[in-house]
């Protein structure tokens, strides 16, 4: 069993698109779930599904998306880790790769990129960031 299980989420979307894969699947959570949703509003994923395994186990299906055959997430990394949390204020958060990438903050109203939270003025903790 793993400790971080977001951080194993994005080990493995890092790892399969580096190996140009087109899909992904993992063990399926409401945080991943979302967490998933914001990054295909992003535009940095293709599309996700929920799947049932043959032992009754909810699975998370994750389409990966490529420009060409250079995958467009060019780097993903958790910032928020079980043992130091880092919790921000909106005009505290940081802009990923000068703005071309996406900060992923839990807030109060969920899961939501920095340029949400800072438009609707909430702090929160930092997920990760992905460019």
């Amino acid at each position: 069993m793993y400790t971080d299980p977001i951080a194993d989420m994005l080990t493995r979307i890092r790892n399969a698109s580096l190996a140009q894969k087109a899909e992904l699947v993992l063990p399926y959570s409401k945080f991943k779930a979302r967490l998933t949703e914001v990054l295909v509003k992003a535009g940095f994923v293709a599309g996700s599904q929920e799947l049932i395994s043959g032992d009754n186990h909810k699975m998370l299906q994750i389409k990966l998306k490529y420009s060409g055959t250079e995958p467009v997430i060019g780097g993903i990394k958790r910032v928020s880790k079980p043992g130091q949390r880092i919790y921000l204020p909106a005009d505290k958060l940081p802009r990923t790769n000068s703005g071309y990438g996406v900060t992923v903050v839990s807030t109060s109203k969920g899961l939501m990129t920095d340029k949400e939270a800072r438009k609707l003025k909430l702090g929160g903790e930092v997920v990760c960031q992905v460019w």
